[in-house]
C-alpha cells in the first residue's frame, strides 16, 4: 500500500489504495491513482512481470510502467493467513480496486460486502471482463476479445480486408480510466455522506462506450457502419494521403477548411464542382475526391503539404513512428518522458498537470513481494499520520 514518500502537493495525498489485480485494467487504474497497493500472488506476481521481451531489469517494460510508484505485498489469498493480511490492510484503507476471475475475491472473504461490513467508508472497484449480472458474467476476457465481441473491430481497419485490432490496450486502459472517474466521484460523495459505495465496471461495458457514436450512427440509419480505414465516415475530406515520402493526415472536416484547402493545394475548381460543395455530398462523392487527393498529396512531400495547409489553418498532422513521437519537441517541451532507475528507464507520465507541475514518477515498479512486511508499518504510520 502506498503513501507519497516525500508529500508533495498531490491531489489524492493521503489516499490509502488496495489494488488486487493483474495484467492491464486493475494496474492502469492503480497507476493512475498514484498513491496505491498492490498485493501479488508471492507464486510468480503479475503475469505482466513475464511479459517480455522487451525487457527493464528483471521485469517486463509493460509492467515497469503501469507498476511505478507501487508498493508490493505478495500474499497467498489462498490462504487464512494471506486472507487475513488483506482485510488488515483494507481495513484502514480508502479504495479498493480488484480485477480478478469472477468470484475469486468472494471465495477469497475480500468482496465488496465482507469488507464494506467492516470498513463503510471503503469504496471499492469491481473491474469484470463482461459486467456483473447477464448471461456473461462469469466469463473471463481480455483486450483483443472485448474489441471482437464489442464491435470495435468491425469498424476497425479496411474494407475487405482482415479483422484489425486498435494497437493501444483501449479496452483495459479505458477500463482503468472509468474505475477512476467512479471512484474520484465516490469520494466526493463520501465528502458528504461518509460512506463508501461499490462501483462496477467492466472491459464489455468500456467497449460499448467507445462505440458510442457507431452505435449511434448505425442506429439511426439501420445500417452497419462497417470499415473505413482511416477515414471518418461523416467527414470529407478527412482520413491519411500518401505524400511522396510518407502519409499524411488531412482533416478538411467543413466547408471553410475544405475551401481553405482548395485554395492552398491550387486547386480551386473544386469548390465549383458539385459534387463537392457542402459536406454531406463530399461524403456522398468521398470515391472520387479520394481519388483526386491521392492522385495531387503524392506529388510533394509530407513537409511541402505540411507547411501548406498549416499556414492557412487546415488541420493536419504526418503519421510518426515511436521513436518520432519521442523525439519530437513538443513532447520534449511538454516533458511527458521521465527518467528513473538512474537513467536505464523513460516511461510516460501522467498527462495531467496540477498548476503547471506533473505528477512524479518516484518510485520504479516494486520487485515480487518487497513491501510485504513494509505494509503493516505503513498502515500504522497512515494511522499517526491521521492522527497528527
Amino acid at each position: 500500500m502506498s503513501e507519497s514518500e516525500s508529500k508533495p502537493a498531490a491531489p489524492l495525498d493521503g489516499i490509502a489504495v488496495i489494488e488486487i489485480g493483474s495484467s492491464v485494467a486493475g494496474p492502469y487504474a492503480g497507476q493512475v491513482l498514484a498513491d496505491l497497493g498492490a498485493i501479488e500472488n508471492p507464486n510468480g506476481g503479475d503475469d505482466a512481470r513475464h511479459w517480455v521481451p522487451p525487457k527493464w531489469g528483471d521485469s517486463s517494460a509493460v509492467f515497469e510502467t503501469l507498476n511505478r510508484n507501487k508498493y508490493s505485498a505478495a500474499l497467498d489469498l489462498k490462504s487464512p493467513e494471506g486472507q487475513s493480511k488483506a482485510r488488515a490492510l483494507i481495513a484502514e484503507s480508502d479504495i479498493v480496486i480488484q480485477n480478478m476471475r469472477p468470484g475469486l475475491v468472494d471465495r477469497c472473504g475480500l468482496g465488496a460486502e465482507a469488507l464494506r461490513a467492516a470498513n463503510p467508508r471503503l469504496i471499492y472497484c469491481n473491474l469484470g471482463a463482461f459486467g456483473s449480472v447477464g448471461p456473461l458474467r462469469k466469463s473471463t476476457g481480455y483486450d483483443p476479445l472485448v474489441q471482437a465481441f464489442s464491435g470495435i473491430m468491425s469498424v476497425t481497419g479496411e474494407a475487405g480486408r482482415p479483422p484489425v485490432r486498435v494497437g493501444p490496450s483501449i479496452i483495459d486502459m479505458g477500463s482503468g480510466l472509468w474505475c477512476i472517474i467512479g471512484i474520484l466521484a465516490a469520494l466526493a460523495r463520501r465528502q458528504q455522506t461518509g460512506e463508501g459505495v461499490t462501483i462496477d465496471t467492466s472491459l464489455f461495458e468500456t467497449g460499448i462506450a467507445w462505440m458510442n457514436i457507431p452505435l449511434a450512427t448505425s442506429l439511426a440509419s439501420g445500417l452497419e457502419g462497417g470499415r473505413s480505414g482511416s477515414e471518418t465516415p461523416m467527414l470529407a475530406p478527412y482520413r491519411a494521403y500518401k505524400a511522396s515520402d510518407r502519409y499524411i493526415v488531412i482533416a478538411a472536416g467543413n466547408d471553410n477548411l475544405f475551401r481553405r484547402f482548395c485554395e492552398a493545394v491550387g486547386r480551386p475548381e473544386w469548390l465549383a464542382d458539385e459534387r463537392f460543395k457542402s459536406n454531406a455530398l463530399r461524403v456522398a462523392n468521398r470515391i472520387p475526391l479520394n481519388a483526386l487527393l491521392d492522385d495531387l498529396i503524392a506529388n510533394d512531400t509530407e513537409q511541402h503539404w505540411t507547411d501548406k495547409l498549416t499556414a492557412v489553418g487546415v488541420p493536419c498532422a504526418p503519421l510518426q513512428t515511436t521513436a518520432e513521437v519521442v523525439a519530437h519537441p513538443q513532447t520534449v517541451a511538454l516533458g511527458m518522458l521521465t527518467s528513473v532507475c538512474g537513467g536505464t528507464m523513460n516511461l510516460v507520465g501522467s498527462p495531467l498537470r496540477f498548476d503547471g507541475i506533473r505528477p512524479q514518477i518516484h518510485r520504479q515498479a516494486p520487485a515480487l513481494g518487497a513491501d510485504t512486511d513494509r505494509a503493516m508499518d505503513l498502515i500504522a504510520a497512515r494511522r499517526r499520520w491521521e492522527d497528527l
